[in-house]
Formats: C-alpha cells, structure tokens, sequence
C-alpha cells in the first residue's frame, strides 16, 4: 500500500478518528487489543500479525489471539521503557534502526521487482521440459512400512517371507499418513519420494517387496510396489502458474533478479 495521501484523504481519516472517540470509550476500545500506560495498541496491529501468521500455516484460534496481544503487550512496555531511557537518541541506535530501515525498504523494492519482472516463458517452459524429464514419464503406486531401526525392518520382511500380510504389517509403521491405510502411497512418479526411496522402487518388479530395508532419513523402509502406469502429466499452459510460482520463490531465482536489478540501476545511477 502506498504510504502517501492526498490531503482529503487525510482529512477525512482525521475526521474519522474524532468521530470514533468522540463516540465515547467503549467504541474506541474495541478497535484496540490492549492500552499499556494510557497508549492504546490498534487492534489492526494484532490482525495484520495474525494474517501473516496464518499465510505462514498457523490456525487462528483464541489462543494464537491472545499470544499475539501478549506478544504486542510486551514489547510496547519494553519500548516505553526505551523511551523513558532517551534510547532512541543514542548515534549507535539510530544508525542500527536506519540499517534496519534501508533493509526493509531494499526487501519491499526487491519484491516488487520479482513482481514486475517473472520469470519468462521459455525459462518456465524449460523447467517444465525438466520436470517432465525427471518423471521418466511412469507413476508409481507403492506402500511401504518405516520404521526407526534396521533390524525391525529385517524381522518385517521376515515376516512378509512367511506370508505375512504387508497391509497388517503397515500398521506399525512411523508415517502416520499410511499406516491406517496399510502403506498405501498412492500413485507418484518416482521423483517426488526421497533419493534412495525413489531409486529402489522403480528397481522393483510390480507386486514384490524389497528383500533388504531401504535406508532414508527418516529411518528404514520396506517398500512394496502394486502398479505402474503412463504418467498423468499436466499440459504446459496448465502446468505454467504453479510452475513459474515455484521459481518465483526459488532463493537461486530471487538472487539472479536482485544482481539484475542491482545492475540495472547501477548502470543509471551517477556515481562520483
């Protein structure tokens, strides 16, 4: 949003404000979260935390509300307390706050950059070529059974040796998102699973399990491959958005914009 106003709006921004208070205390204070020492916190304060917050995957509920208050609660006390000090007009203090205040403007200026200038079809189109590569054009479907040590994983496949049933076997599994299901992955291409998981499942022949565990971060797989099929894949232009969304927030992407734009704007800039 752009900071500046014209002077009507200001205006009636100030008239709006009077109007508020002039409505009397109840009104004014339900449009602030808390008041520490006679200065109200905006209850908009609290909200715009609360929206990033949420961007950032956390649920709204009232206890998020009201670490947030708490949160706002704190740091107006402490920054009173700065005030009282006559922090703010200590040289080392200003000089860090105008670092911190170039830095948020060059963040904002960066971004708005990104925006301006996405990524171009033919680099879209080329990662989607990549993509499109790297599925091998097959999709998988697999179950598998993790557990944390390697010799759990051998008495399962032991198990499984005797006619062990795998889907009972899943249930003891550490992926909670399988194991009621009896391992089921569902359709993927290889790709998309870990390294090691994904090199051993297309190694597979359809309907076997793995005879040694397979070893991941996440601990010890035995893994069993059900089907193999001609791989889903979506068209360019319906692939395009969430593919460029990607490389637009690709940290590799953001930093050969920034030197583009840093170049650019040095190549104007007069410099003595």
């Amino acid at each position: 949003m752009n900071p500046l106003r014209s002077r009507s709006t200001s205006l009636a921004l100030l008239a709006l404000v009077a109007a508020v208070f002039a409505i009397g205390p109840s009104v004014a204070a339900a449009q602030n979260v808390a008041i520490v020492n006679n200065k109200p916190i905006p209850k908009a304060k609290a909200d715009a935390i609360i929206s990033q917050l949420a961007r950032q995957g956390q649920q709204d509920s009232p206890e998020l509300e009201t670490a947030v208050r708490e949160d706002l609660v704190r740091r107006e006390i402490l920054m009173q307390e700065a005030d009282k000090k006559g922090l703010a007009a200590d040289p080392d203090v200003q000089a860090q706050l105008e670092r911190a205040r170039q830095q948020v403007l060059i963040g904002a200026l960066a971004q708005d950059y990104f925006k301006a200038n996405p990524p171009a079809d033919a680099d879209v189109r080329q990662q989607y070529d990549l993509l499109v590569k790297e599925t091998g054009g097959k999709e998988y479907k697999a179950r598998h059974i993790l557990v944390e040590k390697e010799s759990d994983a051998k008495a399962i496949i032991a198990k499984l040796k005797t006619g062990g049933s795998f889907e009972e076997l899943a249930k003891q599994s550490k992926d909670p998102g399988s194991a009621a299901n009896g391992g089921d992955l569902d359709w993927a291409p290889a790709n998309t699973y870990v390294k090691e998981f994904g090199e051993a499942l297309v190694k597979l022949p359809k309907g076997q399990y793995t005879q040694v565990p397979v070893k991941t971060q996440f601990g010890y797989h035995v893994i069993r491959l059900d089907d193999v099929r001609e791989a889903k894949i979506p068209s360019f232009d319906e692939a395009k958005p969430q593919i460029a969304a990607a490389m637009m927030g690709n940290q590799q992407w953001q930093q050969s914009r920034f030197e583009q734009m840093m170049k650019d704007l040095r190549e104007k800039a007069k410099v003595e």
